[in-house]
Order: C-alpha cells, then sequence, then structure tokens
C-alpha cells in the first residue's frame, strides 16, 4: 500500500471505485448480519487493495491472502472469501479486518469494536 495520506471516506465522491466497494460491502455486510469495520482508515486501505488486485490479477483478491497464481486455488480468496464468515463468528472480524461482528470490546489489530 501507498504511504500517501488517505483522504477520508467522506472525501472520496461517491464516483469512485472506492465509494462503490465501500456501498457494496456494507450492503453485503448488513444481509448477513454484520458490519464494517468502524474505522474508515482500514476500510480504504482494504479496499484499495481490492482494486489493486482487480487490476492486477483481474479479480477482488482478499488483500490479506498470498495469490498463487492458480485460478482455481485463488477463487476462495475473491472478497469476501470462504473464510471470512467462519472467521468473523469466530475472531469477530475476517482476516483483514473488513468485515465485523459488532461487539462491545474494541479489536486491537483492526480497531473493530
Amino acid at each position: 500500500m501507498s504511504k500517501e495520506k488517505t483522504k477520508p471516506r467522506s472525501e472520496l465522491g461517491s464516483t469512485t471505485g472506492v465509494e462503490k466497494i465501500i456501498e457494496e460491502a456494507e450492503k453485503y455486510a448488513k444481509e448477513k448480519g454484520f458490519k464494517l469495520n468502524p474505522n474508515e482508515q482500514i476500510v480504504i486501505n482494504i479496499v484499495k487493495g481490492l482494486l489493486t488486485n482487480e487490476e492486477k490479477y483481474g479479480f477482488r483478491y482478499c488483500p490479506c491472502r498470498r495469490v498463487s497464481g492458480k485460478k482455481e486455488e485463488d477463487q476462495a480468496k475473491i472478497c469476501p472469501c470462504v473464510w471470512h464468515q467462519e472467521e468473523i463468528e469466530k475472531q469477530g472480524h475476517c482476516l483483514c479486518g473488513l468485515f465485523a461482528k459488532p461487539r462491545s470490546e474494541p479489536c486491537s489489530t483492526t480497531g473493530v469494536k
């Protein structure tokens, strides 16, 4: 990820790829009974990683998982990955921290509450 300062989501505008993916992820999370990480900066960085992977590989692979280049193996890593629901249930958030289960205590690694 770039070290440049990321604009807050409110400054991204609704036409950006980042904003569109965040809106899709929010809708998906709501349908599944969880939420996005409340830390906007983390969400924006994860979404930028998804867009980078889409540009590089043609799919929005989770930026926290290694892409092997083997299509069948990597298909499970397309966001939302096949592991995210189990991870949210067990850990309170998925590996990358995009999706989280609502809870009262913050997650130290992702800032998720």
